[in-house]
């Protein structure tokens, strides 16, 4: 079992000690809760989102990582011999290796009207469970703490091992106890006169009505928790969707109730928010305090939030209209960074950190990438440098497009075009269709297709827009750029320049005239970066004022002097992607490179790709939440921007209030790389993994670009014919190979629509 002191190196800035006045920084602003104060932020099982629910460590990390007056939520359990236990369910098995020491001992009872077979906490003594350990119940998260020896603790323990600031009891089966002649109401009435217990919540009126008189509301308060509005309450017999017409009667046994976040927010099949409801207000008005609960960061949730899980709290305690008082979360480091840190902002509040915020390919979480649509709501969203990736048609139109591969980022696997499928090795492209095999005209017959980069999780981007927006050609994004008063430059990436100018496309020239004719040549308002992992191709721009970029396409542990050398002579920035700052094993951090302060003592400056909300593309140690992972590299490795898909998410971090506190609070420190691994046994440490190898001055010299080949319109569209394949039975294989692809997709698709 971890202890507190070792626990709190969590942090490489905490102190051992909340800064309680910027914890409640927010507590002189009136919030919109029942009683005027900030709303309440209650771990459920501690921080069950990462650590086994309910256990010591997740208790205790739950507290190093909140606010200072956060509550610790127990799901209390009797034992057979009544002892109270924190569980998050009446079944042992599911979080805990019970099965394994008890293998013959599954039982069959009756939970709420339904024969459930398990492992029951009434079928024990606690001194049976004591060889008992604690494992992670919910399956889509990571196992790799399991096997810690955490014992099952009773609220005793709880209340003396964590001394938490405040206590908050769930008894969600007292009628399946009173069946087996366990009596929770004696139970909790004895632990009052010992313990002070902040709230206590249950999904059935007769218990709260049975434990009312006997407690001293001043001090505990009786909380009813509303189920799914088609289940049936047990005491009265109503739907809870019933009992929700009649807060009146709510009020005479409880000051509070606790309903699934779906009440006050509703989403409809197709998980997009519906209108909020008035039953915040109701509650409200009924003298009622409210809490929502059902937040988790690694669960899907409204589309509308774009996965980033600080925007769904905030339409909960600060949209304008309502707060709820509390909410209940798997993650409580993130409603406590959010009341906190990112409350009450405004959208034209002063940066609070110089981050320079750099799109890829727009908005490109919200909208097809490169479209009209993402520029224009990377604008909006607070970007600094809109981004386009210039791809090239066949009659030589530069365009912006985030792959030279049109299936990529098409719908073209939909249209006429799918017989002139075909291989070039040189591009690592298989049945592919280039986007010079098409003209500009003919690529604007297509639509465009959000990427969805989480594809085999189900974590799809915006279903609604998945087709939305027009294709921009270099040209119209340059103009755009030009004329948005909030954007301050443009990055104009060219990649296969070598292979395109053999094909008869010159893209550094179409990019330098595009340039000149859109004026950007004699303007300084605008920067103009132009980004390449090709050396040969930033040197061709070498005699312009331009910010010229170098990107490190892979990992890399290390960077020779040698190399940084050879990148000054032809750049002045670097991109670097996120393992090279902070390199990882099965998504979790074993440490930090030294690659950004060697590069930042050459005067180079340093921007790090790609930066997503979908908390499957963050490491575990950023608690899947998305200002967490930016604020350890801005912070932490002291990167000088981002790259990213969500350009708003960036652009609310470095507006926060957290960033100006001279001492970080709890929930806004630094991670400690590796420390993670320490919580795991031997057997679960992730294995190792070979270094990233060290980026050489070989890697980065190369020959000079060719010269563009002089091809005929003619020989060209004899190329593209040549192209498909002329065997009808290879011509078939092709085409299903494509199709197939395609084809998975829009299975997936048809499975949650």
């Amino acid at each position: 079992m971890w202890n507190l002191r070792r626990l709190s190196c969590l942090f490489v800035l905490l102190t051992c000690f909340s800064v309680t006045t910027q914890a409640l920084n927010n507590a002189t602003t009136k919030w919109l809760t029942l009683h005027g104060h900030a709303p309440l932020v209650i771990a459920r099982g501690g921080f069950s989102g990462l650590l086994p629910d309910s256990s010591y460590d997740a208790h205790i990390m739950a507290l190093e990582t909140s606010l200072s007056n956060a509550i610790i939520w127990c799901d209390v359990q009797l034992t057979k011999d009544e002892v109270g236990i924190c569980f998050p369910d009446v079944k042992l098995d599911n979080a805990s290796d019970i099965d394994f020491y008890f293998k013959n001992k599954k039982s069959k009872y009756f939970v709420n009207g339904v024969p459930t077979q398990g492992w029951f906490s009434i079928d024990y003594n606690f001194k049976d469970l004591a060889h008992v350990t604690l494992k992670q119940g919910v399956y889509s998260r990571t196992p790799r703490f399991d096997g810690t020896q955490e014992s099952i603790l009773t609220v005793q323990d709880v209340v003396n091992q964590v001394k938490p600031p405040g206590l908050w009891l769930n008894i969600q089966h007292d009628n399946f106890f009173s069946q087996h002649n366990l009596s929770m109401r004696n139970y909790i009435i004895s632990l009052s006169r010992s313990l002070l217990i902040n709230y206590i919540s249950s999904p059935e009126v007769n218990f709260l009505r049975s434990i009312l008189a006997r407690l001293n509301p001043r001090v505990t308060k009786l909380v009813f928790r509303f189920l799914g509005q088609n289940d049936v309450e047990p005491s009265t017999n109503q739907t809870y969707g019933s009992l929700l017409k009649n807060l009146t009667f709510i009020k005479t046994f409880a000051s509070g109730i606790l309903v699934p976040k779906s009440y006050i927010w509703p989403v409809d099949n197709t998980l997009y928010l519906q209108p909020y409801t008035s039953l915040v207000l109701d509650a409200h008005k009924e003298g009622l305090q409210i809490f929502a609960s059902e937040f988790a960061n690694d669960l899907p949730f409204a589309y509308n939030y774009s996965y980033n899980p600080t925007s769904e709290y905030l339409s909960f305690v600060d949209n304008g209209n309502f707060s709820v008082d509390g909410v209940l979360s798997d993650f409580p480091v993130t409603p406590s960074a959010t009341i906190d840190c990112f409350t009450h902002l405004d959208k034209n509040d002063k940066p609070q950190e110089k981050l320079l915020i750099i799109t890829s390919e727009g908005a490109s979480g919200d909208y097809p990438g490169c479209t009209d649509l993402a520029y224009t709501k990377a604008a909006s969203d607070g970007a600094d440098v809109l981004d386009c990736p210039v791809q090239m048609a066949k009659d030589g139109i530069p365009f912006c497009l985030g792959s030279i591969n049109l299936i990529d980022k098409t719908t073209v696997f939909r249209s006429p075009f799918t017989n002139i499928a075909s291989t070039v090795p040189e591009l690592n492209i298989t049945n592919g269709i280039v986007t010079f095999n098409l003209t500009w005209d003919e690529i604007n017959s297509l639509k465009p297709e959000i990427t969805n980069p989480w594809l085999e999780f189900r974590l799809y981007r915006n279903p609604k827009a998945r087709n939305e927006g027009n294709f921009v050609s270099l040209v119209d994004f340059l103009t755009y750029a030009k004329n948005a008063t909030t954007v301050s430059g443009v990055m104009i990436s060219i990649e296969n320049a070598a292979y395109l100018a053999n094909q008869g496309f010159g893209v550094t020239d179409a990019v330098l005239e595009a340039l000149r004719n859109a004026g950007y040549n004699n303007q300084t308002a605008k920067k103009v970066m132009i980004q390449s992992k090709d050396s040969s191709v930033l040197k061709e721009f070498k005699k312009n004022r331009y910010e010229l970029v170098y990107r490190v396409a892979d990992d890399i542990s290390d960077i020779e002097s040698s190399t940084i050398s050879e990148i000054k002579s032809f750049a002045s920035s670097v991109i670097l992607t996120k393992n090279s700052v902070f390199p990882s094993e099965s998504q979790f951090l074993v440490g930090k490179t030294n690659v950004v302060e060697k590069l930042h003592s050459s005067n180079l400056s340093v921007y790090v790709q790609h930066f997503n909300n979908e908390f499957l593309s963050q490491a575990w140690d950023f608690f899947s939440d998305s200002s967490v992972e930016i604020n350890n590299y801005i912070v932490g490795a002291g990167i000088d921007g981002v790259i990213t898909d969500f350009p708003h998410t960036a652009a609310r971090y470095r507006r926060n209030r957290c960033l100006r506190y001279k001492v970080p609070p709890l929930y806004f420190s630094l991670v400690s790389p590796g420390v993670l691994l320490q919580f795991m046994s031997r057997q679960s440490l992730p294995p190792a993994e070979a270094p990233s190898p060290i980026l050489t001055k070989s890697d980065v010299v190369e020959p000079p670009l060719p010269p563009v080949a002089k091809i005929t319109s003619t020989a060209r569209n004899d190329s593209t014919a040549n192209a498909a394949p002329t065997s009808p039975i290879d011509q078939s294989s092709v085409v299903a190979g494509v199709f197939t692809c395609c084809l998975t997709i829009l299975l997936a698709d048809l499975v949650i629509f």
